[in-house]
């Protein structure tokens, strides 16, 4: 897997922010640094080695350029992929597209078995947060405790730290933006270490915490984290 060395993360723009070039050979990823769908697109990227070779283009959300939907991307959401005279959309798909249309290390194994597993994998991957998100919720922890049990069993099939093996790969990157996310809230709202009496995710955590190219996209202000699940999810509390 490529090292990135670090680099300059441009600030956001905003409402007042003049539309840069579109179409003209750049490759640019369009996100939001604390999004967990950009996120997983941008460790892809930064797995493959393409900080050289994607352009990051970040937005402010709650403030956000007229012209991202107007000349970008319709349907004004992050991440999307600027590329090959278009621009394509969806996290999951842009992870496997980013993989597949760049140089750089491969980021699924050879191996029939894992890749369908990957698949697997990725259908849960609506239930997974939701699980999580019915805890947010609530006073209970019992769907969170329910979905991290299963991510305890997933990591459990092969040997190795992380959800496919011994190597970093697109399954990991689908979920640990998330995960990452949680543990925040969690431990912050409802006093709950997700990591309890679950080793392999306790491992997981710590092996993907790691990785550069992971490291590197780990953006998210706690406090400010906090605060948004609050207003979105419990403003009782």
């Amino acid at each position: 897997m490529a090292t990135p060395s670090v680099e300059y993360l441009p600030p956001p723009l905003d409402a007042t922010a003049e539309q840069p070039a579109i179409f003209d050979g750049t490759i640019r990823l369009y996100l939001a640094y604390p999004c967990p769908y950009a996120q997983r697109v941008w460790i892809a990227r930064n797995c493959k080695g393409l900080q050289d070779k994607i352009k990051l283009v970040p937005l402010n959300l709650q403030n956000r350029p007229a012209w991202y939907k107007e000349k970008v991307y319709p349907e004004n959401k992050v991440p999307s992929l600027e590329h090959n005279g278009k621009v394509i959309g969806e996290s999951l798909d842009l992870i496997k597209y980013v993989d597949s249309n760049f140089e750089g290390p491969s980021l699924l194994p050879d191996d029939a078995d894992k890749k369908e597993y990957f698949e697997t994998l990725l259908s849960h991957m609506d239930e997974f947060p939701g699980m999580v998100y019915a805890t947010f919720k609530g006073d209970s922890t019992k769907d969170a405790d329910a979905a991290f049990d299963l991510l305890e069993t997933a990591l459990a099939k092969y040997d190795g730290p992380f959800l496919l093996g011994n190597e970093f790969t697109l399954a990991d990157i689908a979920f640990i933006p998330f995960v990452e996310r949680f543990q925040i809230y969690l431990s912050e709202v409802f006093n709950y270490d997700l990591t309890a009496g679950r080793p392999k995710v306790a491992a997981w955590i710590e092996a993907a915490d790691k990785i550069d190219a992971y490291k590197q996209t780990k953006k998210t202000d706690p406090k400010e984290l906090v605060e948004i699940y609050k207003r979105i999810f419990s403003p009782q509390k």
